[in-house]
């Protein structure tokens, strides 16, 4: 894996998770997002960009900065991920509206002044926003990774079909995130 035209993109883990069905996620979500931690260390030492692409919420005054700084906040359910993941000043960001990280954002054009063809896709929720990122992604004719052990979907069975259509379909190496780090090293 060249390290220059690849890039990591964070999805939706600067979150809140006041949504339903967040605290039975929980313990996953922790695993998960300790498994990114370890991924974006191991990108970071070997060049590769790391790309925040985060929900906005519905609020479309608020910006990535205000994002993290609430999630951070003591009384937060996220603040231990925002914890873990809390993005670098060489890190990028991307707000999202909807969905997919490409829809009506600027992901597309800075993927490209990154040089990236390649990307490694981690977050919540696999078989929502990282399944539409990474559609997108595949139909823009980038390489796809999803590491199995970085996405998390409330329903674990919802997330496994995810990750094996986005392998099926979409092409995408659903090797866990060691491997992954492994290619990055070599």
């Amino acid at each position: 894996m060249h390290n220059a035209t690849t890039c990591l993109l964070i999805i939706d883990m600067m979150n809140e998770f006041s949504f339903e069905g967040a605290e039975a996620l929980f313990p996953t979500i922790e695993q998960a997002a300790g498994n990114i931690a370890m991924l974006k260390r191991g990108a970071k030492a070997a060049g590769v960009p790391v790309v925040y692409v985060n929900d906005n919420f519905g609020r479309w005054q608020s910006d990535f900065r205000k994002l993290v700084a609430r999630c951070l906040e003591e009384h937060c359910k996220g603040r231990s991920i925002a914890r873990l993941l809390t993005p670098e000043d060489d890190d990028y960001f991307v707000l999202k509206p909807k969905h997919s990280g490409f829809f009506a954002t600027p992901l597309e054009l800075l993927l490209h002044f990154l040089g990236s063809r390649r990307l490694i896709l981690t977050g919540v929720a696999g078989n929502n926003c990282v399944l539409y990122t990474a559609a997108d992604a595949y139909m823009r004719e980038f390489q796809v990774f999803v590491p199995s052990d970085c996405v998390v979907s409330i329903d674990p069975e919802a997330n496994r079909r995810a990750l094996v259509h986005m392998q099926q379909t979409l092409k995408a190496d659903i090797d866990p995130s060691h491997k992954i780090i492994d290619q990055l090293a070599a």
